[in-house]
Parts: structure tokens; C-alpha cells; sequence
């Protein structure tokens, strides 16, 4: 999906990761991140969302729940993180890094509640008043008020399987008023998702269906007299896309792909964010006139097409057609139409979402100048599995 994108806006990292390949300090299945750029890309970002007055919250699972590499993002300038499951949220607060909104996409379930609370999260979203009220009473006992946000839905949004949730515009009067009687929480905003989504059609980020949902429901909880500090709106959020969502009414924005520069608007190299990921493999085998590299990180809604081959000492790259697995199997291997040697590195690029992988995860610094730094090697959740190891 970005290989074009990858080869005009940082094409170092593609001869980093062979050379990280070469001397065998890397494995295939690998996600490989440019530090710098995604601290380059994270900073652009930061400085977009201030000019426009929103506040953003950073996501991790794209780049695997990676704690070393949130810490660094922390100390430049951002809050804390979104964590979107439970386990998220129990990964970086162990490794110390602030929580600011947990509970979106998956709730809390009851038995860690005190854990999450705890951290003293900014915000925690609701799908329902029997958590909301666990939650109160927990949040009691700890002598603290939580502000909590409403994850809201109306007739007409798109609500992506498994993640059917919320409560509908014509409950929140009534909503609102229960919270009100819980001690121990107080409403503060409200979220949805997806607020943004790329039309590929007219090559734009457009607002949805359910961002005006959102709207809707902050004017008319604002109008019964609740005080709406945060309107929530995630998904697509880029330096672009940031404008469009502060005219609009949002407060609060959650980038991810951003930060890797791997958003759907940038798939010729266009946008103010750079490619700063790839993913490393090698051919495995041949079968029936096709080769087959090692899989793992396939992810089934990454619009995987093309991907890189070299095949001498030289490290000329060469063109291959992916054979992205089929949905229903396990990604054992990616096929490429052709014969291509065995052992040979492929580098792909694509919109991916690393904690769902069984791969790899290498952090690297100093791509762009050459003197390449391997920070680290983590698992796809965060797990630190080797150190330090190249200077």
C-alpha cells in the first residue's frame, strides 16, 4: 500500500533494514520503525493540534503497545496515551506511562477496575450505567471522582462488527441524570468512532455519519445543563485532518498511523507525515511457480499489493506482486507471484495494526544519518525481548 511512499519519503530505511537483516540482528517477520521520524512526525503533529486547540491523546496498538517508544512521545510534549483494551492499559501503566483515556473501544472489565483506576486515568468512556456504576463505587472507596465520557450512537452509523457499543441520543437525558446521582464520577464528554474516514474514491478524509452523531449528542447533553469538556473524535487523525476536526466542534483527537506517517492520505508521499515503518521478511520457498515468504504480520485490512525483492549483493530492489493470504487462514506465509531465491529479504509497507501480529518489533535510530542505532527488539505487545544491540 505504501511502498511508493516508502521510497520517496524515506528510502534509508529500506537499506537500514536490509542491513540490519544482513548481520543478523533482525529476523523475518519484522516491523521495523525510524525513531526519528516517528518523533519528527509525532512533533508536526503536536504542533498542528495546538494551533488548532485540540488535545491529543497518543495510540499505541499500531506500533504494538511499544513503552519505550511511548515514554519518548510522552517527554515530547503529549499527555499520556489511549489505551483501547484492558490490556493495553495494564501493559503501559506497568511500564510507567501516563493513561489518559481507557475504556473506548473495550471496557474495563470488573475485577480490574481499582487497577485502572488507580492511575488516576484523564477520562474513562461508558457503554453502560450497570459499569458506570461499578466504577462509581470503586472510584469511592479510593476518596476520588473519575470523569468519565459516553460512547454514543444514532440511527445511520457505521459501527464496525465487534464494536457494536454506546448509548443512543434519545437515552443521554436520561443517562446523564443517573450518572449525576453516582458519587464518585463525573460526565465530562462525549466520543464515537469512526469520526474521519479516506474515501478513495474522491482522495479525501471526510467527516462521517457519526462525528455529526457526536455533535448532536455534546449540543444536547450542553443544553440540559451538563458541562461537555471533551468531545472525542479518533480515527484518521492527521495534520491535515486535524483543521477539519477543531472546525468542527471536536476538543480531542487520538493519532496512531500519524506517527508512522501510514495513513491512507499518504499513500504517494504527499502528506506532512513520512513513512517511518516497514515490515521485514525473507523467501522461505517455492510452490507451483510462486515464492512464499515468512508471514506473521499480515494484517487483513492492510491493502497489501506490492513489496520489495533483492536478490544480489548490490541491494538493487526489484518490484514483486504480493498474494496477501486469504482472510479465513492463518498468514503461515505472504506469497509473491515469481521465483525469487531463497533466503532473499522482501520489504513490504502497508497499513497494519502490529499488536493483532505474532511479529517483531525493531526500534531504530539514526536511519537518516547512518549511523544506525538498534534501540531495541520487542514482541507485537510491548515485551521487551533484546536490548541495545548495534551502536
Amino acid at each position: 500500500m505504501f511502498i511508493n511512499a516508502l521510497q520517496k519519503q524515506n528510502p534509508r530505511l529500506i537499506d537500514a533494514a536490509r542491513a540490519l537483516w544482513a548481520q543478523g540482528l533482525i529476523s523475518p517477520d519484522t516491523y521495523i520503525i525510524d525513531v526519528d521520524r516517528v518523533m519528527a512526525n509525532a512533533r508536526l503533529l503536536l504542533q498542528t493540534a495546538q494551533a488548532c486547540g485540540i488535545e491529543l491523546y497518543l495510540m499505541t496498538k499500531q506500533i504494538g503497545r511499544n513503552p519505550w517508544l511511548a515514554k519518548r512521545l510522552v517527554a515530547l510534549g503529549y499527555r499520556g496515551v489511549v489505551a483501547v483494551d484492558f490490556r493495553e492499559a495494564q501493559q503501559l501503566a506497568a511500564a510507567g506511562v501516563p493513561l489518559c483515556h481507557v475504556g473506548h473501544l473495550v471496557q474495563i472489565p470488573d475485577n480490574l477496575i481499582p487497577q485502572i483506576l488507580a492511575q488516576r486515568p484523564e477520562v474513562i468512556t461508558l457503554f453502560s450505567l450497570e459499569k458506570a456504576a461499578k466504577i462509581s463505587a470503586h472510584a469511592q472507596q479510593l476518596g476520588m471522582v473519575q470523569p468519565v465520557m459516553l460512547k454514543v450512537f444514532a440511527e445511520g452509523d457505521l459501527l464496525y462488527p465487534g464494536q457494536e457499543a454506546g448509548f443512543a441520543l434519545e437515552q443521554l437525558p436520561d443517562v446523564a441524570a443517573q450518572i449525576a446521582a453516582m458519587p464518585g464520577l463525573v460526565l465530562q464528554g462525549v466520543t464515537h468512532f469512526p469520526c474521519l474516514l479516506w474515501d478513495p474514491q474522491l482522495q479525501q478524509t471526510l467527516p462521517t455519519h457519526n462525528l455529526q452523531t457526536l455533535l448532536r449528542a455534546s449540543q444536547q447533553l450542553q443544553q440540559s445543563g451538563e458541562d461537555i469538556k471533551q468531545i472525542n473524535a479518533p480515527s484518521a487523525a492527521s495534520c491535515t485532518t486535524l483543521p477539519l476536526l477543531a472546525q468542527q466542534g471536536a476538543t480531542h483527537s487520538e493519532p496512531g498511523h500519524a506517527l508512522t506517517g501510514t495513513i491512507p492520505a499518504n499513500i504517494t508521499g504527499e502528506q506532512p507525515e513520512q513513512i517511518a515503518m516497514l515490515y521485514l521478511t525473507e523467501v522461505s520457498h517455492h510452490f507451483a511457480g510462486n515464492s512464499y515468504c515468512y508471514g506473521g504480520g499480515y494484517y487483513r485490512r492492510g491493502h497489501l499489493q506490492q513489496a520489495l525483492v533483492t536478490t544480489d549483493e548490490n541491494g538493487l530492489w526489484q518490484r514483486a506482486t504480493v498474494q496477501p493470504p486469504d482472510d479465513s487462514s492463518i498468514d503461515y506465509h505472504i506469497g509473491l507471484s515469481g521465483v525469487y531465491p531463497i533466503g532473499s529479504p522482501v520489504v513490504m509497507c502497508f497499513r497494519t495494526q502490529i499488536f493483532v501480529t505474532r511479529s517483531d518489533v525493531a526500534l531504530v535510530s539514526g536511519v537518516a544519518s547512518g549511523e544506525l542505532r538498534l534501540e531495541g527488539i520487542y514482541d507485537s505487545l510491548g515485551n521487551m525481548k533484546k536490548g541495545n544491540a548495534c551502536g
